[in-house]
């Protein structure tokens, strides 16, 4: 890992979700609530579509920097506010940008921010992960 300075990008890509990709993740993790998977209860309940869940999208955040640490086991902490719902399009889907910058430093951690943004609004607020530098 080369020397790092605050605000430097460490990582960045863009994950496009489908409804299958919802459809699949309800199956890995138990989360069948109906509004990741039906336009209809969605706008019942006063959502603007199906949503993507939350989880699902803190996730591919923070798997964004896991080629860069080598090691997924050098993350200490992590937490997200969410802020904006993903709404996935039955027929487009939806795509997350995820960049990763270095917000703060000491000798031996680092704290990454992620800004996770759904075309123009971020969808996960004060979304940071603290790492360990050293192996």
């Amino acid at each position: 890992m080369s020397a790092l300075e605050i605000g430097s990008v460490v990582a960045e890509r863009s994950v496009h979700l489908t409804r299958e990709s919802l459809v699949r993740y309800a199956g890995a993790s138990g989360d069948f609530n109906p509004i990741h998977y039906r336009d209809d209860v969605a706008e019942r309940v006063g959502l603007p579509g199906v949503l993507a869940h939350g989880m699902l999208t803190m996730g591919l955040a923070v798997e964004t920097i896991v080629e860069w640490l080598g090691d997924s086991g050098r993350i200490l902490e992590y937490g997200v506010r969410f802020t904006r719902p993903v709404v996935v399009d039955a027929e487009s889907g939806a795509d997350l940008t995820v960049v990763a910058k270095v917000g703060a430093l000491d000798e031996e951690t680092a704290r990454i921010d992620l800004t996770v943004s759904h075309g123009d609004t971020v969808v996960l607020g004060k979304a940071q992960v603290r790492v360990r530098l050293a192996a």
